[in-house]
């Protein structure tokens, strides 16, 4: 049995746009707003995370324990996809000197004392939102973390 991939537009423009303002909140709440960083995170939600997220969640939605499908989103939204998030981040706030070994740790300790929202946030997601809606939720959940993500890069970094 093979899977369809899918990358819609609903999808791209939901990307882009909800990626955006969380992360754009998040700058603004730390005082480092910059136009690259906002559009530069507004193509990686319309590109990367709105092709990655929905198809992961299609395929996540075949499992039957709720339970698992929960665990599955908790293994993909992992220490390394925080950590790739921030080098996002990084990056398009033009610092990409400090994409190091640091930010895996700082996105092991954010993962780590979210785990409880992130699993209750997941849980909801994967359990109670339809298949069809459940990358803006997702997305929107996300954007709430970033405000977390930004402020865990200045709690937990070195």
């Amino acid at each position: 049995m093979g899977f369809d991939w899918e990358y819609r537009r609903i999808n791209i423009i939901r990307g882009g746009l909800v990626y955006a303002a969380g992360d754009t909140l998040a700058a603004l709440m730390l005082h480092d707003f910059s136009w690259t960083r906002m559009l530069g995170i507004a193509l990686v939600g319309a590109t990367v995370y709105a092709f990655e997220v929905p198809n992961y969640f299609r395929w996540i939605a075949r499992a039957e324990s709720r339970i698992l499908r929960t665990g599955l989103a908790i293994l993909y939204f992992n220490p390394l996809w925080v950590a790739r998030h921030l080098a996002f981040v990084a990056l398009f706030s033009g610092a990409p000197e400090t994409i190091g070994w640091t930010l895996l740790r700082t996105a092991g300790y954010s993962f780590a004392v979210n785990l409880p929202i992130s699993l209750s946030g997941n849980y909801l997601i994967q359990n109670k939102v339809p298949l069809s809606w459940r990358f803006l939720a997702s997305s929107v959940f996300s954007g709430l973390m970033a405000l977390y993500y930004a402020l865990s890069a200045v709690w937990f970094g070195s």
